[in-house]
């Protein structure tokens, strides 16, 4: 049978998550449907989308952005209004982890996703134009993470990627919690073959197994088909 990853957050306690960005109506639509919407109308979880103008120190432009020292090409975010929303946030409650979505981060995983569920409260930084000043880097930011080895034109999407695989693992977010155990990556292995009615459609057939209604044959039936799609598909996961 495969392993599980069981989460241990109580119900009782909110996950809140503050995204900063220079463009949260990107973040509205993912944010505001489905999985995310349903948790957040729960009380599950808490997403806050904060405005990095608002904290510019340009009251009539709301820049927050400069050119860069030497002679890189392209804007980057400044250090000043960064340090002010963080340091505002950080002033009412204690953050777990504060992020960066940067294209050289950590690789988002799973596993990861497993331990930020169990969170309290996140930070999560969407990086913009060529990026951040190093110091907000060096001095704010507790963790990097990269979705992929590509480049956005901004962290909003990572940072909508980041958010919705966190709040599909908080109890009670999917109508069936038992789903987020058996999905691909919980146990380092690819989900089995899936399949519904009909049964029989054009000729094509569900495996006999799976309308056995033995519940431990499909199991190690489900648990061989897992080891060979992860053997032949994504054999790195199992050198992991």
């Amino acid at each position: 049978m495969r392993s599980i990853f069981v989460s241990l957050r109580q119900n009782t306690t909110m996950l809140r998550i503050d995204i900063i960005t220079v463009l949260p109506e990107l973040l509205e639509g993912p944010l505001s449907c489905s999985i995310i919407q349903r948790a957040r109308d729960k009380k599950l979880v808490d997403i806050n989308v904060h405005c990095l103008r608002d904290y510019s120190t340009d009251l009539k432009h709301r820049r927050v952005d400069d050119y860069a020292f030497g002679f890189s090409a392209g804007m980057v975010l400044q250090i000043e209004p960064v340090d002010r929303v963080i340091t505002h946030l950080c002033s009412q409650r204690k953050y777990d982890e504060i992020i960066y979505t940067s294209p050289d981060g950590e690789k988002f995983t799973q596993r990861q996703a497993n331990q930020l569920s169990l969170k309290q409260n996140l930070i999560v930084l969407c990086g913009h134009y060529k990026g951040i000043d190093h110091r907000i880097r060096e001095h704010l930011i507790t963790k990097e993470i990269s979705i992929g080895d590509y480049v956005l034109t901004g962290g909003e999407l990572a940072a909508a990627v980041i958010t919705d695989c966190v709040v599909r693992l908080i109890p009670g977010a999917l109508g069936d919690e038992q789903s987020a155990l058996s999905d691909s990556f919980q146990d380092q292995l690819l989900a089995p073959p899936i399949y519904t009615r009909p049964a029989e459609y054009k000729g094509w057939k569900v495996p006999d197994i799976l309308l056995s209604g033995n519940q431990r044959k499909i199991q190690e039936w489900e648990m061989e088909q897992s080891l060979e799609r992860t053997q032949r598909l994504r054999p790195d996961l199992l050198d992991d």
